[in-house]
Formats: C-alpha cells, structure tokens, sequence
C-alpha cells in the first residue's frame, strides 16, 4: 500500500507546482508523451525492469520515482510498527505520505502545496475531537484545545520569526509555505510537538546549512538572485525556478528549503518525541 500510495506522491509532486490535475490524464512520459501502460507503472518493479529509461522514447525516467514510492512504503510500515491495527495507523500513514510529497516538492520547486497544507489543519483539529471521544484511537493529540494550541504556535513562531528577518534584515526570513505547514502538524502533534519539531527541524537545517554555505565560499558564492540549480521532477523534467527566486531566495544567497527539515523532524517527533520528551524529563529528576 505504501509503494502505491508513494506512486501517488511522485503524480502530486510534478503536477502541483504546475496547478496540473492529479486525475487527469494518465501519466504519460514527457519526452514523447505517450500514456504509460500498467505494467509499466508498478512502483519499483518497472523501474527496474526498464532500465529506467522510457519503453517508447527512451528518455530517462527520474530516480525521484522509485527513492519516493520506497520512503513512503518504508514509513508506512513504520507507522503500522509504532501505532498497530489503531485508529491513528492510517491517519499517520497518509500524514507521512504528505510529508513526502511536502520534501519532494519543496526541494524541486521551493514551494510547499496548499493542497496538503490547507485541509491539513481543520482535518487534525476534527481529529483531536475523535481523538478525545475515542481514548484508545492512538493519536498523539486528544483534545481539540492541545490541537489548536499547536496550530497557533505553529503559525505564530514561524510567522513572527520571517517578520523579524524582513524588519531587520530586510530580506525574507521563512517562506509562508513553511508558516502553514507548521500550523498543519501543530494540529496533529499539538505545541509540545511544534516546539521539538523546530527544535529538531532548527539543528538539522543548522548542520546542513553551514555546510551549504562552506561549500559555496570555498568554490565562490555565485550571485544572489541566481535561481536554484535545475534538478529533475517527478516527470523526468528539470525543476522550474519559483517566483521566490526574483528575491534573491537561492542556495547562492544562502537559502535553503525548511519544508523538508520540518516534515523530517515532524515525523521523528510523531514517532518518538513524547517518549524522548518523558526520558529528559525524568532525567532532570525531581524539581524541589
């Protein structure tokens, strides 16, 4: 189920950033445009069985599809591992089949989808409702005031903290994809959540991010409006540069995606974080 669902997320990821329906058509190569068959669309078995080039054309296929349908099967019996036959086992699965699409895309294309984003919020909030009238569901948040807390927290960290990089350093700060991609998994890990989710998400960005800049001052930082290198899609084709990159938002000027270090440290928080939260705690000992 993971690898179809995976299958699904490589669709959302090339279409999406080009306001493209997911439905229709079928997917097709885009080289030659020819609708692919069936059995050339099984997750990671046609990859490999074509040599992962095209049957008709023999364009190359992307390596995004099969490293995207195995993560996502991968996390789903991840998710079946940690929460069992539960309430919260499919509703996991599906969130981190979205944060999957939420990295993919937003490596590609700098931009995080209002599709996932948007219903994600009220969707968690109804959950946390289920959450309370089903105490054996295994949802991490199980009260609607836990859920709205970590929307508002989510939303407000991260908004104030692109305000104040507007005002003082006169550029932006977090991109408001991230904004609503916060508030989103506040709904669902609540604001304890959302503070070790950036806590996490903030450490891992740090590490990758002094290594980005290292490397680009080591070969010469390129200029600052330069757009993000060209890399394939979920299509095959080379990712367009967003809008964002009129304002000077590229690896060059030192920017990097925070979609995929949040969703990352979402989901380690989704798995473990509670428990890791108990551990420190108790280590603290008791507090006269």
């Amino acid at each position: 189920m993971g690898l179809l669902v995976g299958s699904f997320c490589n669709v959302c990821v090339g279409r999406w950033p080009h306001g493209e329906s997911v439905v229709s058509p079928r997917s097709r190569c885009p080289k030659c445009l020819n609708a692919i068959a069936w059995y050339d669309n099984i997750p990671l078995l046609s990859w490999l069985i074509l040599a992962a080039k095209c049957r008709h054309c023999k364009a190359p296929i992307s390596w995004q599809y099969p490293v995207v349908e195995a993560i996502t099967g991968v996390l789903f019996v991840m998710v079946y591992l940690r929460f069992g036959m539960t309430v919260a086992t499919p509703v996991y699965m599906l969130l981190a089949a979205a944060m999957v699409v939420v990295t993919f895309q937003d490596l590609a294309d700098w931009t995080i989808p209002n599709e996932i984003t948007l219903p994600g919020v009220p969707v968690g909030l109804a959950l946390s409702v289920v959450a309370m009238m089903m105490p054996s569901s295994g949802l991490r948040v199980i009260h609607p005031f836990d859920a709205l807390a970590g929307i508002a927290l989510g939303f407000s960290i991260l908004y104030g903290l692109d305000r104040i990089a507007i005002l003082i350093l006169k550029k932006p700060g977090m991109g408001f994809g991230d904004v609503k991609l916060m508030a989103m998994l506040g709904a669902f890990i609540g604001w304890q959540g959302v503070l070790g989710t950036l806590m996490l998400a903030s450490v891992l960005g740090s590490t990758i991010g002094l290594s980005v800049i290292l490397y680009f001052k080591l070969k010469g930082t390129p200029d600052a409006g330069q757009a993000p290198d060209e890399t394939p899609d979920a299509e095959g084709e080379p990712a367009q540069a967003d809008e964002e990159s009129d304002d000077g938002i590229s690896l060059g000027a030192h920017y990097l995606p925070f979609g995929p270090y949040i969703a990352i440290a979402g989901l380690v928080y989704l798995f473990v974080g509670p428990e890791l939260l108990a551990l420190y705690l108790q280590s603290l000992g008791p507090i006269s």
